[in-house]
């Protein structure tokens, strides 16, 4: 017996944003490596290798390949199992959720690792000793100067962003629970 094909739309919005993710990661990763081929100075193999203020880059990188590609495409498949496995079309406040979700999750996501990699490499960068093309600087110098260098502080606003992929990451739970409760079409 033939089955009809369900279209989900909001598995359909997650697993387009898990592609939009993966391109920026290509794109994102192409950038420190060609970088680091020539227009790069210090290299940020060094920023890595030297670990320290570095190691935000790290964790940042790592963060946003996790959360923002895998994650991203993982949350399709919880959209995909209420709208197509259960046949509950998201509508009313469910819907407005899954939109919060959607934006603040990758808004989030975005903004709060992409921050880490550029603090880490400037910080990791300027503790390099100048033969390499670093400052030289101690921890205190890069606190002082790159971390809190900018309105705020990288780590405010990294904890701003991650608060709004929280929320979105709520709404989408919020969501999925008033989904989950609600009765097949």
């Amino acid at each position: 017996m033939a089955r009809e094909a369900l279209k989900g739309k909001w598995a359909t919005r997650f697993i387009v944003a898990a592609y939009v993710q993966g391109a920026l990661a290509v794109g994102n990763t192409l950038f420190w490596v060609i970088g680091q081929l020539g227009f790069m100075k210090p290299e940020f193999s060094r920023v890595i290798a030297f670990g320290s203020a570095g190691t935000w880059f790290t964790v940042g990188y790592l963060s946003y390949l996790i959360v923002g590609v895998i994650g991203v495409a993982v949350t399709a498949l919880f959209y995909h199992y209420i709208e197509n496995v259960l046949g509950k079309p998201y509508k009313g406040i469910a819907n407005t959720l899954a939109w919060l979700h959607l934006i603040l999750m990758n808004v989030g996501v975005i903004g709060a690792t992409w921050l880490m990699m550029v603090g880490g490499y400037l910080g990791g960068a300027a503790m390099l000793p100048p033969e390499v093309g670093g400052r030289g600087w101690n921890a205190g110098q890069v606190h002082t100067n790159i971390f809190y260098g900018i309105p705020l502080g990288y780590p405010t606003w990294i904890a701003m962003f991650i608060f709004l992929l929280a929320i979105g990451v709520a709404c989408g739970g919020l969501g999925y629970i008033i989904m989950w409760r609600r009765r097949a079409e």
